[in-house]
């Protein structure tokens, strides 16, 4: 089996505990035009989705006028950067696992379904920007996660094969673009989840074709 070399993040739910911030966000700004999304319908089908798409399918489903679209979507990038200056702080256990992963070599990226200046304003304010090669955002490619290319676009730039690479992943839709994209995927349940120990272990695992 090849060796592991780079380690790509999901950036909501597995290093910005930040998946509640999307949806309070959105839902504060749908709620100026009468619109809501349920817990439910976010957990089972939104989470983890690009703004642009849940909007769309709102459209789709609620018949929200698509005029509406464009302003809902700043309020919403507003609300999350109000959210962001508020609660995005340094996690200890990320800031000792990147920190460590890179020493030892490896390459570390994030692929995010977030718009570009929210990935940079949560990197930057959680310490981790530094660690990384590069990070990429919803505006680098033409179609978000479920679609493999935000991941397939991720290992092409690291210069590594698929099989090269552990992608940290935490809902349907980001494991379903890495699956797709070829990588071996780490499944967390939360923030807590990615530390060192549990990623050097997924490694392993890994490189042994466990997972």
């Amino acid at each position: 089996m090849s060796k592991i070399k780079a380690v790509i993040f999901d950036m909501d739910g597995v290093l910005i505990d930040a998946k509640e911030w999307h949806y309070e966000a959105l839902n504060k700004a749908l709620g100026l035009f009468g619109y809501e999304i349920s817990r439910y319908d976010h957990l089972v089908t939104y989470d983890g989705l690009p703004t642009a798409k849940k909007l769309e399918m709102l459209s789709m489903e609620k018949g929200m006028p698509l005029r509406l679209h464009k302003f809902i979507n700043e309020l919403k990038q507003q609300y999350t950067v109000d959210r962001i200056v508020a609660d995005c702080h340094p996690i200890f256990s990320h800031e000792f696992a990147l920190s460590n992963l890179k020493e030892e070599g490896y390459h570390l990226a994030v692929a995010s379904n977030s718009m570009r200046k929210t990935v940079e304003m949560m990197m930057e304010r959680s310490n981790l920007i530094s660690y990384l090669d590069f990070f990429l955002s919803n505006q680098d490619v033409s179609k978000g996660k479920p679609d493999p290319e935000i991941y397939n676009v991720a290992i092409n730039r690291l210069g590594f094969q698929s099989d090269e690479c552990l992608i940290v992943e935490d809902n349907q839709n980001g494991i379903m673009a890495a699956k797709a994209a070829g990588g071996h995927v780490m499944q967390v349940n939360s923030v807590y989840d990615v530390n060192y120990v549990n990623i050097k272990e997924n490694i392993a695992m890994s490189e042994k074709g466990e997972i």
